[in-house]
C-alpha cells in the first residue's frame, strides 16, 4: 500500500511539473520544432550515453574493488545498463540503483554491494556539484537573475557540504556512531571514502572517470540542442545542464521528469535563452535515457536464465 501510494505522488508530482514547464511555454513551437529533428545529432547522443555508462561501470568497479570485491568489467557494464533500465521505470532514479546493489549482492555479499552502490551514488553527486561551483565565475555572469543566482550557489555548495558531512563521519571523535546499525554502515562507507581520498591513484582515477561522465551529460544536451536547430552554445550547455542534473538527483518524480524539465526551462530563462528550447532539449534528454533504458531491459530479459560469473571477494586493498 505504502509502495503504491509513493508511486502515486511521484507520478503526480511528474504530471503537475510537467504541465508547468508547459505551460510556460508555446506548445506549437516546441511541436514544431520537434517535427523537424535532425536524427544524426540523436544517434550522436546516443552514443555519448552508451559510452558513458562504459565510464560509470568502470568507476563502479573501482569503488567494489575498494569495498572488497572484484567486478569483472562486462558484468559491471551489464549490471549498469539493467539499472539504467530500471532507473527508467521504478518510480525514481533510486530504483537503478536497487537493482545494481541486488545484482551485486547475489554474486558477492550484501555489504560490498550496498557500500559500493551507495558510494557510487554520494561521488557523482558530490562530483556533479563540484563541477557546478567550479563553473560559478562563469556560470553567474550568465545568469543575472538574483533568485537563479541564490539557488544555483545554495544546490552547489549544499551538496558539496552534505559530502563533507559524510566523509566527516569516519572521524574518529564520532566513533560512538557505530553503536547504531543504521549509522556504523554510514560510518563504513564513509571510510571506505575516506581510503579512496588517500589513495592519489584510485582518486584520480574515480574523480577523473565521474568528471568525464558529467561532461559527457553536458555534451549530449548540446547534441539535442543541435538536433532542433536550438542556439545553445557548448559553452552553455557547460554551464546550464550540470546545475540541472544535480536538481534532478532529488527523488520526487518519476525518472526526472517534470522536475528535469521545470528545471531546465528554469535555467534557460535566467540565463536568457528561449524556454520553449530549454524544454524540449529536456524531453530529448528524457527520450534519450529511455531508450538507454529500453536497452538495458532487452539485457535484462536475455540475462536472466544465464549464470553470473562469480565475482571473486578480495581483501580490502590500501593504497597503491
Amino acid at each position: 500500500m505504502r509502495k503504491a501510494l509513493s508511486l502515486c505522488l511521484k507520478a503526480a508530482v511528474s504530471g503537475l511539473l510537467l504541465y508547468f514547464a508547459l505551460a510556460t511555454v508555446n506548445v506549437s513551437t516546441v511541436a514544431a520544432r520537434l517535427s523537424r529533428i535532425e536524427f544524426t545529432w540523436i544517434a550522436l547522443g546516443l552514443l555519448l550515453l552508451l559510452a558513458q555508462n562504459v565510464i560509470l561501470s568502470a568507476r563502479w568497479r573501482q569503488i567494489v574493488t575498494r569495498c572488497g570485491a572484484d567486478l569483472p568489467p562486462r558484468q559491471a557494464f551489464r549490471f549498469t545498463l539493467i539499472g539504467t533500465f530500471f532507473s527508467q521505470t521504478l518510480p525514481s532514479s533510486v530504483g537503478g540503483d536497487a537493482i545494481r546493489l541486488w545484482l551485486l549482492a547475489k554474486q558477492t555479499n550484501w555489504r560490498v554491494a550496498a557500500y559500493s552502490v551507495f558510494l557510487d551514488r554520494v561521488v557523482g553527486v558530490v562530483t556533479l556539484a563540484a563541477l557546478v561551483v567550479a563553473c560559478l565565475p562563469w556560470t553567474l555572469v550568465l545568469i543575472r537573475d538574483p533568485v537563479g543566482r541564490a539557488a544555483l550557489m545554495l544546490i552547489g555548495l549544499g551538496f558539496i557540504a552534505a559530502g563533507i558531512v559524510f566523509v566527516g563521519l569516519s572521524w574518529q571523535r564520532l566513533k560512538f556512531l557505530e553503536h547504531w546499525a543504521p549509522t556504523r554502515h554510514l560510518v563504513a562507507i564513509a571510510g571506505v571514502a575516506v581510503m579512496i581520498l588517500r589513495s592519489p591513484r584510485t582518486f584520480a582515477v574515480v574523480f577523473g572517470l565521474s568528471v568525464v561522465i558529467h561532461l559527457i551529460t553536458a555534451l549530449t544536451g548540446w547534441c539535442a540542442a543541435h538536433a532542433v536547430g536550438a542556439d545553445m552554445p557548448l559553452s552553455y550547455s557547460l554551464f546550464l545542464i550540470p546545475p540541472v542534473m544535480l536538481v534532478t538527483v532529488i527523488p520526487i518524480s518519476i525518472a526526472g521528469w517534470g522536475l528535469r524539465e521545470g528545471a531546465m526551462v528554469a535555467a534557460f530563462s535566467y540565463a536568457g535563452l528561449p524556454q520553449a528550447d530549454g524544454l524540449i532539449i529536456s524531453l530529448l534528454f528524457g527520450a534519450a535515457y529511455l531508450i538507454i533504458g529500453i536497452i538495458g531491459g532487452v539485457i535484462w530479459i536475455l540475462s536472466t536464465d544465464r549464470p553470473d560469473r562469480k565475482i571473486v571477494p578480495l581483501a580490502v586493498i590500501g593504497d597503491r
